[in-house]
């Protein structure tokens, strides 16, 4: 199957979840469920959250210009980091209506929810299928992809604790599989919010070893030592280097730039590198916090 590109894999997510959302309010009013209009307003906020990671998609890929100089490549961080906090945020308000559900239960249709919610797995999983390739490579792409990931397993949970319903009258099986299903969500979530949180703080993206980039580094022909290595996210795809280099010459100095920066590109996907070369007797004078 081959991977849909991210402008298409947006839209037709989108679409297929206006539409589910439209269909869901209409059979919530006709049958009198609150709980299937609440459910809508839910997958509101995930056409929301798509229609953030779009724009951000869009953003990162406009020119820069004199006053953003690396574009508006980190929106897709921004994105990233709230789609995160949409999903704590929703699946915290859905374990607090379902601790409610145990104090006041509620009787529920069985079978038409089973059927709309049925209807959900294939809208939220065919939408997840949307971005299921790009999530390793991008952040922005994987917040999409666990948002939707996310609401498959909701609408599980939903059709499970409904067809148990049906056999046993239990009104605790929704509440209890609501829980269930939030906190799984809650654990998964966690890792991309602290993904995001360190790259939008500078951090190393965890997917580059900086103790290996300085080995790649200092043993580089001519390579004395290297200092005042930095590493960060430019967005969630684009890296960023800049490194001083001390050399025993000056000799092939174009070369040098050259071949070095190219083994970082290649080895370490790193996007953008910056090398300043040093020679002589030079001691640099380490910053407290920066190792290298």
């Amino acid at each position: 199957m081959t991977n849909p590109k991210p402008d298409k894999a947006f839209f037709w997510g989108i679409l297929l979840n206006a539409i589910y959302i439209v269909a869901e309010v209409g059979f919530g009013a006709a049958i009198g469920s609150i709980a299937l209009v609440a459910d809508a307003l839910h997958n509101l906020s995930d056409v929301l959250g798509l229609a953030i990671a779009w724009f951000a998609a869009w953003l990162s890929c406009r020119k820069p210009t004199a006053m953003r100089t690396y574009g508006y490549k980190s929106s897709s961080i921004l994105a990233a980091l709230i789609n995160a906090v949409f999903l704590l945020v929703a699946m915290g308000a859905i374990i607090v209506e379902a601790a409610g559900r145990f104090a006041h239960p509620e009787p529920i249709q069985g079978g038409i929810v089973m059927i709309v919610a049925g209807v959900g797995i294939l809208v939220n999983g065919a939408t997840a299928l949307l971005f299921h390739h790009g999530k390793d490579h991008d952040l922005n792409i994987k917040g999409a992809f666990m948002h939707m990931a996310a609401d498959a397993g909701v609408s599980l949970g939903v059709v499970l604790a409904g067809g148990l319903y049906l056999l046993t009258g239990w009104q605790w099986l929704d509440p209890t599989v609501s829980i269930l299903v939030a906190l799984v969500v809650l654990i998964s979530t966690w890792g991309l919010l602290k993904d995001a949180v360190n790259l939008a703080m500078a951090a190393v993206p965890k997917a580059v070893d900086p103790q290996k980039v300085s080995a790649c580094i200092t043993q580089f022909p001519t390579v004395v030592s290297c200092h005042d290595l930095h590493i960060w996210a430019l967005s969630t795809t684009d890296v960023a280097l800049t490194v001083h280099v001390m050399r025993d010459t000056s000799e092939n100095n174009d070369w040098f730039l050259e071949k070095l920066g190219q083994k970082l590109r290649d080895q370490y996907d790193i996007a953008h590198v910056t090398i300043q070369v040093e020679y002589g007797d030079y001691q640099p004078l380490r910053m407290k916090d920066n190792p290298y």
